[in-house]
């Protein structure tokens, strides 16, 4: 004869222990990244194809291309696009390309696949996007392709900005 586990007692139906139940998340779930000037990022989770980190050699300069883009990329047979997110938004500090690893974040919209370049990866967290509030003291260059941001710390005026995963594989810039 084989003994019931706890979880099935009493009439046959399936009774939870309140212990063992996982509170669901609020919001959405997103990665959370940085770029060289230390300003902290967020992308949706469902916008993303991969995340790798790969050593610069993998990437291929393009002569005579974009400062903004690092180069290409074979991504499972299938040759994309690399910016240095930094550069991309505006800023000025480019990122370090002389190191061991990058990790490059592959976007994808419809049928078109860009790797984002960035300075580290910070993990992933649920984000609530309504607690979005509208972007402060951003750079022009940078407006565009915000979505909002989150206050983290507002006595040093630190926040997190959601970026919009659209905006940035639609962008002129990639043409430029």
């Amino acid at each position: 004869m084989v003994s019931k586990p706890d979880f099935l007692s009493g009439n046959g139906q399936d009774h939870f222990r309140p212990e063992l139940q996982v509170e669901s998340p609020e919001g959405e779930l997103h990665l959370r990244f940085y770029i060289p000037s230390h300003q902290e990022f967020a992308l949706q989770a469902i916008g993303i194809r991969e995340v790798i980190e790969l050593s610069p050699d993998r990437i291929t300069p393009i002569p005579n291309g974009s400062p903004l883009l690092l180069g290409t990329l074979n991504l499972r047979g299938r040759v994309i696009w690399v910016a240095d997110l930094g550069q991309f938004l505006g800023e000025a500090t480019a990122l370090n390309t002389d190191r061991a690893e990058i990790p490059v974040i592959a976007i994808e919209e419809q049928d078109t696949i860009v790797g984002l370049a960035v300075e580290e990866i910070g993990g992933m967290d649920w984000l609530d996007v309504q607690h979005l509030t509208s972007p402060n003291n951003v750079p022009d260059t940078m407006a565009p392709f915000l979505r909002g941001e989150w206050l983290l710390d507002a006595k040093n005026n630190k926040c997190l900005r959601l970026l919009d995963q659209m905006a940035i594989v639609r962008s002129a810039r990639w043409a430029g």
